[in-house]
Order: structure tokens, then sequence, then C-alpha cells
């Protein structure tokens, strides 16, 4: 998200917008936000990560989707978009404005930049929570390798860890599969080092 606009609209001129524009848009409470395109280190850290999801997941249940797959986010009508998401079983769509939205993830990811880290760890990550499908959320820095994961517990709070360095890795309890860092950011150049790998971890409410 890096754009903003000035005046305020009614969900039935954005929706008029979202048909007409080539770009992906986001509507919340009368403004419009455009979810422009990022840096190449976005751009392969996401794309990294779908293929990776992919390929682990190949002949199981789950499917995984890209940024344009819109989803419907109970607080947040209505629908977000995601950098990626994965659901597993059958995929539960709703019909809206001509397109699905997707009504059942079972983990989503962001891939981090500063215009929006604040929103996707924030305001967007809470609305997240209100899918009740929802188990995993994962924000995917891109100026060092930094994974903050994010799991939903029996009781609905939220606990979370934090892994750092190309040495790193991370399982993922709902889908069954452990992801590598050094696979997430290949080709991912960084302006700075990294640091020794660490990991940290604790609840939230």
């Amino acid at each position: 998200m890096s754009a903003e606009t000035k005046r305020r609209y009614t969900l039935d001129e954005y929706l008029a917008l979202e048909r007409e524009s080539d770009a992906r848009l986001e509507f919340w409470d009368g403004e419009v936000f455009v979810m422009s395109g990022g840096t190449l280190g976005h751009e392969r850290a996401m794309g990294n990560a779908f293929d990776l999801f992919r390929i682990q997941l190949r002949g199981s249940e789950c499917t995984v989707f890209g940024s344009n797959m819109q989803i419907k986010v109970p607080t947040a009508p209505p629908y977000r978009y995601a950098d990626g998401s994965v659901t597993c079983g059958r995929v539960e769509v709703e019909r809206f404005n001509g397109n699905d939205l997707l009504l059942n993830p079972v983990l989503i990811y962001e891939v981090l930049s500063p215009s929006t880290e604040a929103y996707d760890r924030g305001d967007k990550f809470t609305h997240y929570k209100s899918i009740a499908s929802l188990r995993e959320y994962l924000l995917i820095a891109q100026h060092r390798p930094h994974i903050t994961h994010f799991v939903r517990n029996d009781d609905g709070t939220w606990s979370y860890s934090e892994v750092n360095g190309l040495d790193a890795s991370l399982y993922l309890p709902s889908l069954g599969v452990t992801l590598r860092l050094s696979d997430v950011y290949q080709n991912v150049e960084f302006e700075s080092s990294s640091g020794p790998t660490a990991a940290l971890s604790g609840k939230l409410d």
C-alpha cells in the first residue's frame, strides 16, 4: 500500500474503481488505497514464498494463492489483499462484485515494506484475526532475513516467534512444512549485514 486518495468514497464508488482499474485497490472507512508494486527484494521474497509453498504442498489437500486473491475479512469488509495465502481442504469462496472472495485461509503471509509494516503488524493483523479458519500469519521482512510467525492457540490467543538469519528455519504446524530462510530469501540482496541467527518468542492476547 503506497498511495492514499484525498477524497472519501462510498463502497459502490470503490467497487466501480476496482472494476475499471488495472491496480489492486483496498477500501477502508471511505478511503481507497492503491496496492502498488514493491521493490525487487519484495517481489523476489514474495515469489520465493509462493513457490516454496507450492512445491512443499504439492500432492496435499492444500491450495496456495498469490497476491491477486481477494480474502473476505469479517471485520474489514468487503475484502483485503494479502501477498499470499494457503487453504487446506475444500476451498470456500463467496461471489462478490464479479470475483471470488476466499473465505477459509489457514495461513496468510505478508512481505513487509516501510510503507506497510505498521499496518500489516497492527490493524491488518487485528482484522485478519476475525477469520475463523486462520491459524498462522507470517510477516516476512525484506531488508534482512527475518520472519515473524504468529500461531493461533486453542484458547483463541496468538503466540509468536521470530527467526533471523539465513541458517534459520521455521516449522508451520497448520501445514506440516518447514521453510528455510535461505530459500525464502534466495536472490534477495540486503543493504547491510543481518547479524547472527536468533530466536524470540512470546504470547499475545
